[in-house]
């Protein structure tokens, strides 16, 4: 079907992409709990995006660049890396900011509400996550040339296919995510140690991620 070759076992590839932990998933979650459905979307957007521009870059073959330009790979993966690290340090200050108003019984002075939140722009910052990615440009072009028949005249709707099947699981993924995020958003206005905490765990991962991918070869 449109040059894609045993569907079956990319799906099931598919599947396990998907439910592997990583930044773009984590974030959005972290959003829809902090402030709920639209704004988890919104993060989720700015995922699809992303990952939209990247699996064209793939098919327009910018991953064999990023193979022959060293210097250029690096580049991007530690720009990645510092984004990544600046993530990191805004939740753990808001972290911080959440520990010392633990004791304040106000809703209206939750987490949510503090300046560095309300300046949040949930699809920029999953927009650019995403991008700073160099990995995902290199496993995508890797992934799909498998399921591609090199005798197919029109690999473009092959890339197309594959994708929008990425895209499609994604989206079911990230919806998961967003409205099980909504669920813990009322804990976390109640229970600001709590809200804390998990800010401090995303801000961690975070740090970690940024860590593997500075470290990561090509």
């Amino acid at each position: 079907m449109l040059g894609v070759t045993d569907l079956p076992t990319y799906l099931a590839g598919l599947v396990l992409i998907i439910l592997l932990p990583g930044p773009n998933s984590l974030y959005v979650l972290s959003v829809a709990a902090r402030r709920g459905v639209r704004a988890g979307y919104a993060a989720a957007a700015g995922v699809f995006t992303g990952d939209t521009v990247l699996m064209t870059l793939s098919a327009l073959g910018a991953a064999s660049l990023l193979q022959a330009t060293p210097l250029l790979f690096a580049a991007v993966k530690y720009a990645g890396a510092g984004y990544l690290t600046w993530l990191a340090i805004g939740m753990l200050r808001q972290a911080v900011a959440m520990w010392r108003s633990r004791h304040e019984q106000s809703e209206d002075q939750s987490a949510d509400a503090s300046p560095e939140a309300a300046g949040e722009r949930p699809y920029r910052r999953a927009l650019m996550l995403s991008l700073f990615n160099p990995k995902a440009i290199l496993f995508m072009i890797s992934f799909f040339v498998q399921f591609v028949r090199p005798d197919y005249a029109y690999p473009a709707l092959s890339f197309l296919l594959l994708g929008a099947l990425l895209q499609l699981g994604s989206f079911l993924y990230l919806s998961t995510l967003i409205f099980s995020g909504t669920r813990l958003a009322a804990a976390f206005r109640r229970r600001k140690r709590l809200s804390a905490g998990a800010a401090s765990a995303a801000g961690a991962l975070f740090l970690g991620f940024a860590v593997k991918l500075s470290l990561s070869g090509v």
